[in-house]
């Protein structure tokens, strides 16, 4: 396993050898970010002295979801933008999946999945869902739809606890993180009807309790975190490797690095709670506090 510093140097969040030690700054560097926990996904000024927010969304609002699917959005926990920013993808762990037009709101693409954790959008117009644990329903897995079947799941591979999902374009596979296992998936039957997902390999994670996955921009990391710690996964090399800054740090929603600055926010729970009411950056260091959210996830607008 490579020293912290060699492997840091690698990852994008720190630009040359000298700068683990991070410098304090009263604000974020600046971009835009968009935040996710409660009924509400919205978009922040990260780089206000004191954050408004720039746009908002609730499933409640729309009247193109379905009624019945407009309740399934009470707790949002992932907010990831694709298609370079112009749309995002939403999922809650009360079970809704959209994806939604930045500029007009509009949901052109919704389904249900439980306990929902996260999405990611596949070649061809397909999304994939991670479905986490619900002990009395079809959770557990990984599933697959398409864009132009709003509601209708194609396929599902079973994962325990699924919680992320990111898409390797370059190796051309689906990563998907589990309870226990970080496992890459291959796309079979891709373009007929009926696709599906095949296991090329799977990796033991080192601690357990997967939760946020997410690629770190320009390099071949994976930032990972579990219960009790952060990692890296070198998806050329296939080794886990602890975080430089937050290794040790347990209940980490989630970590998104800019891929413009190369900052890093991260959200990491407080006070029991499944929440928290603060973002935190790193390079540069800073907190912001948002009195009275409930923050899951964060991620760069793209």
């Amino acid at each position: 396993m490579p020293g912290r510093k060699e492997f840091w140097g690698c990852f994008v969040l720190l630009a040359g050898a000298s700068a683990l030690a991070l410098r304090s700054a009263p604000k974020p560097a600046g971009g835009t970010l968009i935040v996710c926990g409660w009924d509400e996904v919205y978009m922040l000024d990260a780089g206000a002295g004191d954050p408004k927010k720039i746009w908002s969304w609730r499933a409640a609002d729309r009247t193109e979801l379905p009624e019945a699917v407009r309740s399934k959005f009470a707790t949002t926990d992932e907010c990831k933008p694709v298609d370079g920013g112009k749309r995002i993808l939403i999922t809650a762990s009360s079970d809704g999946v959209a994806l939604v037009e930045r500029d007009s709101g509009k949901a052109v693409f919704w389904a249900t999945a439980a306990n929902a954790h996260s999405a990611e959008m596949l070649p061809s117009g397909r999304i994939a869902v991670a479905a986490s644990h619900r002990p009395n329903g079809p959770g557990d897995r990984v599933v697959l739809f398409d864009v132009s079947k709003p509601e209708k799941a194609l396929f599902h591979a079973e994962l325990s606890w699924a919680h992320g999902v990111v898409w390797d374009d370059g190796r051309k596979l689906l990563w998907a993180i589990g309870h226990d296992d970080l496992v890459a998936y291959r796309l079979e039957a891709w373009d007929s009807a009926a696709p599906s997902l095949a296991a090329a390999a799977s990796y033991r994670l080192p601690d357990p309790d997967g939760h946020d996955l997410r690629a770190v921009p320009g390099t071949a990391m994976l930032s990972l975190s579990t219960g009790n710690h952060c990692w890296l996964f070198d998806r050329d090399a296939r080794d886990f490797r602890p975080h430089p800054e937050l290794a040790g740090r347990g209940g980490v929603k989630s970590i998104d690095v800019n891929p413009a600055t190369g900052q890093a926010v991260w959200v990491l729970s407080e006070g029991g709670n499944w929440w928290s009411g603060k973002l935190r950056f790193l390079n540069p260091e800073a907190t912001v506090t948002l009195k009275g959210e409930r923050i899951y996830k964060a991620r760069w607008l793209q």
